[in-house]
């Protein structure tokens, strides 16, 4: 990738990450109401915590190997444009999900379902990807913080990546496979005791 390019991607994720500042002074620091405080402390710890930069070294790693894009071919400098793209894909998706939470009152924090049998666990930690609860009624509501955050992250962070990736199959499948990791954590914190401890089995 030429100088000129690079430059471009980096003035294309800059403008991205402003637009998302922007939803973010909207969304979580400025509501209507004052700031939920378990909100922004949820927030800053999901999104700039170790587990964040984990993972986004863990998602630039596969790219790498995957050479994906293409045109930004391999080494240390096309693995620190994956890591930075990863950084910047996780911030818009978590700035996007929680404005969108927090003025829907929306709950965030996924909690075990209490039930008995692998099937039925299962199918609640799936679901829970794309439903979830008020936190004022307690009723449950389409999880939409969680879904425009994933396609939002997915489609606004095709202004960095480069001219293959300009498409709307492409912003939609990447909102897609965040939606299954989503799904994915889910499911891992459903069956965590089992998976801590796999000799003790739930009737």
């Amino acid at each position: 990738m030429s100088g000129l390019a690079i430059a471009m991607s980096l003035d294309r994720m800059r403008a991205a990450l402003a637009v998302t500042l922007l939803l973010l002074t909207s969304g979580l620091a400025r509501p209507s109401e004052p700031v939920d405080e378990k909100y922004r402390d949820k927030y800053l710890k999901d999104t700039f915590g170790t587990q964040a930069w984990a993972s986004a070294a863990a998602g630039a790693s596969i790219q790498q190997l995957r050479n994906s894009p293409k045109e930004w071919g391999r080494g240390v400098g096309a693995f620190g444009k994956r890591f930075g793209s990863s950084v910047g894909v996780h911030v818009v998706k978590n700035t996007i999900e929680f404005g969108v939470a927090r003025v829907r009152h929306e709950e965030l924090t996924y909690h075990r379902s209490g039930k008995k049998g692998f099937g039925p666990r299962m199918k609640y930690a799936l679901l829970s990807t794309v439903v979830t609860r008020k936190t004022t009624t307690g009723q449950r509501t389409v999880a939409l913080g969680r879904i425009s955050g994933a396609f939002g992250s997915g489609f606004i962070s095709r202004l960095w990546m480069p001219a293959s990736k300009h498409t709307v199959a492409s912003g939609a499948s990447t909102g897609g496979i965040l939606i299954a990791v989503d799904a994915g954590t889910h499911v891992i914190r459903e069956f965590w005791p089992e998976i801590r401890h796999p000799h003790r089995h739930s009737d």
